[in-house]
């Protein structure tokens, strides 16, 4: 007879990445089964694994670990190769061998919500094909968040990543995203590196037209969240400053 096989879970993060002073509650943000799923983990995936460290910590504070935080497995994802696009060249398989074994292994970002957005869409590919279970927990994605309260279409939208560093291939596709936005009514989510949010901002000022709005969410789930929508023209009328430490999501969509 097989052994029953464990499941991948998908376990959702704060979206203050735990290192704020004023970090809320991991209750405020998380529903309580949520912190009782993380809690009874014994073996995980992550991004990143000080702040997944720095995350169970957190879930120690209300619901005690099943083990010490030192004895818990934690295992990084291999980075992705910088321009890589489709199926990750490493085989994530020997990452879900526990839950071959009959344990479930948790899937956790360095934000929001596993997957998403997020290289771990690798490894519930890999849980797929191997025939692992996976279980996605309800939670916060900075995304769909910064969407919901943008008041732009959210019947039709899509994430398209990182914009170009350079200046003139920017320019370009933020040009390239507009002329999409108008053809199809679509809602064009993009992030960026948080040191680099004012030049994302003045670089969709500078090339976006003057009747595009443009809604920018900061510290989503923080004491200080904002989220501003207006169109370029007001966002020129009415400048602010970005912080550049913390993650932003911004969102166009052309009229």
């Amino acid at each position: 007879m097989t052994a029953p096989r464990g499941s991948l879970i998908l376990v959702p993060n704060t979206l203050d990445f735990g290192i704020a002073a004023d970090a809320p509650d991991v209750r405020e943000v998380l529903p309580a089964s949520v912190i009782r799923t993380a809690a009874r983990l014994t073996h995980w995936v992550a991004e990143n694994a000080k702040t997944t460290r720095a995350f169970l910590k957190r879930v120690d504070a209300v619901m005690p670990l099943a083990q010490p935080l030192q004895a818990l497995h934690i295992v990084e994802l291999p980075r992705p190769q910088k321009g890589a696009r489709g199926a990750p060249a490493t085989d994530l398989t020997a990452l879900l061998d526990p839950a071959l074994q009959g344990m479930d292994v948790g899937l956790i970002s360095e934000a929001g919500l596993p997957a998403v957005a997020d290289p771990g869409a690798a490894l519930v590919q890999a849980a797929h094909t191997i025939g692992i279970p996976v279980i996605a927990l309800p939670g916060p994605s900075s995304l769909l968040l910064a969407l919901a309260a943008s008041g732009l279409n959210g019947q039709s939208f899509a994430f398209v990543g990182y914009l170009p560093v350079d200046a003139a291939e920017r320019a370009a596709r933020i040009r390239e995203l507009e002329a999409l936005s108008r053809r199809a009514n679509q809602t064009q989510l993009m992030i960026e590196t948080p040191y680099r949010n004012e030049a994302l901002l003045g670089a969709l000022l500078a090339h976006l037209q003057a009747a595009t709005r443009l809604s920018v969410s900061c510290e989503l789930t923080m004491p200080n969240a904002f989220t501003r929508t207006d169109s370029v023209q007001g966002w020129k009328a009415r400048p602010i400053a970005l912080p550049a430490d913390v993650p932003a999501v911004f969102a166009l969509l052309a009229g």
